[in-house]
């Protein structure tokens, strides 16, 4: 009987050991799922946002406010899934806590307009705290059933119990002016509490269940992508400048579906088994997941512009995409494809797409040139090594 099966004297509640990080066949539980619906809401109320700004002009205040209210939405996402990736019992504490996590998540996403507009976190913290309510409680549960690794949960709940009095100063009681500074801080200081509590004993994740959960995450923000640009789309059906509007969505489709399909090229599982690199790669995923978003916005911005509703020039509507494509791709490049080594032979060609998409910007119709930019790209992975993708995994040695 595994530790996952083994129950004290009420069968609903279970001995919350580590689970085995080789475990075989793990899965995302639809518990996970569920949980990752509630961020469905908070994406996508960010990139409307931005969109809203990129679309007024107002490039550096809204790229900056999309930037922090989506760490607080990915650093969210970040905690839970590591934490339940060694550590899911699945009984009904654990489901009342994921829960309690879950609410803390919808109340985030409700207040990610007033962060975004007017840097007001009062909301966004009120929803950390419900969050970090739930997920400390799992931690300190998880300690005392696992005491091997009881110092590193108890250091991983005094760290983020510690950053949530800095994001109470930063949000409720520096002056304005010194809040993104302070706010920085704590977010520098979250960054830093994974590595910290784990140099004592390191939590045993589950690789390919790590490697499914972002895969999951990245469907999310690229299935935003695609509706933010459907929802701009379809309230332009009807207009003058419906072949503009055409082209702008073509592009703009044939670009998220490239995105989909160079992430999902190769595995990834493989590329987790040091913390070092885990650790780079787990907070590196920050741009793939913002940047990810940030192209439903653009695309709409682009869709905007096409129908007169959008107060920017072509070359920088084009750039709204063009720029997190770029970095999309590099960061995909560096840190899924390129270790792959000489079984990516399509991958020198990423960062190069990328460039060329940025190019893309100084001419007429940027949004359906990138759009041909990453056909190009979907077709130099596929004769690579055709569809097999993450699903034939085994089929890749990886570089030492």
């Amino acid at each position: 009987m595994t530790e996952r099966q083994a129950v004290t004297a009420q069968p609903w509640l279970r001995r919350m050991g580590p689970r085995d990080p080789a475990e075989s066949h793990r899965a995302a539980t639809p518990l996970e799922l569920f949980y990752d619906l509630c961020f469905v809401v908070a994406v996508g109320a960010n990139s409307k946002s931005l969109e809203h700004a990129l679309a007024e002009g107002h490039y550096a205040s809204g790229v900056l406010s999309f930037l922090l209210v989506f760490f607080a939405i990915w650093w969210a996402w970040m905690n839970y899934s590591w934490f339940a990736s060694a550590y899911d019992p699945d009984d009904a504490p654990y489901r009342v806590a994921t829960m309690v996590i879950m609410a803390g998540v919808l109340i985030l996403a409700a207040g990610v307009p007033s962060a975004f507009d007017d840097r007001a976190f009062g909301l966004v913290f009120l929803g950390y705290l419900v969050m970090r309510v739930g997920l400390e409680s799992q931690r300190l549960r998880a300690a005392r059933s696992d005491p091997a690794r009881r110092a590193t949960l108890l250091r991983y709940a005094a760290g983020e119990t510690f950053c949530m009095v800095l994001w109470a100063l930063a949000i409720f009681v520096v002056p304005r002016a010194w809040m993104v500074p302070v706010w920085l801080l704590a977010a520098a200081c979250e960054l830093m509490v994974p590595p910290w509590a784990e140099r004592l004993v390191s939590i045993p994740w589950h690789p390919h269940h790590i490697a499914e959960r972002y895969g999951l995450f990245t469907i999310i923000v690229l299935g935003e992508s695609i509706l933010s640009a459907a929802n701009t789309i379809r309230d332009g059906i009807g207009d003058a400048h419906v072949t503009d509007l055409a082209l702008v969505a073509a592009g703009g489709l044939v670009t998220v579906f490239g995105m989909w399909w160079v992430y999902f090229s190769l595995s990834s599982a493989g590329l987790l088994e040091g913390r070092r690199m885990a650790v780079l790669w787990g907070y590196g995923h920050y741009v793939i997941f913002a940047s990810g978003a940030a192209v439903g916005a653009g695309i709409a911005v682009n869709a905007a512009k096409a129908t007169g509703h959008a107060h920017v020039s072509t070359m920088a509507a084009g750039f709204a995409v063009a720029v997190p494509v770029f970095l999309y791709l590099l960061v995909v490049w560096w840190l899924v494809v390129r270790p792959h080594g000489p079984n990516a032979p399509f991958a020198w060609a990423m960062p190069l797409i990328g460039l060329l998409a940025l190019a893309a910007c100084f001419t007429g119709a940027p949004l359906p040139v990138i759009g041909l930019l990453m056909a190009a790209q979907v077709g130099l992975s596929i004769l690579a090594h055709g569809t097999k993708g993450a699903r034939a995994a085994a089929d890749y040695d990886l570089e030492p």
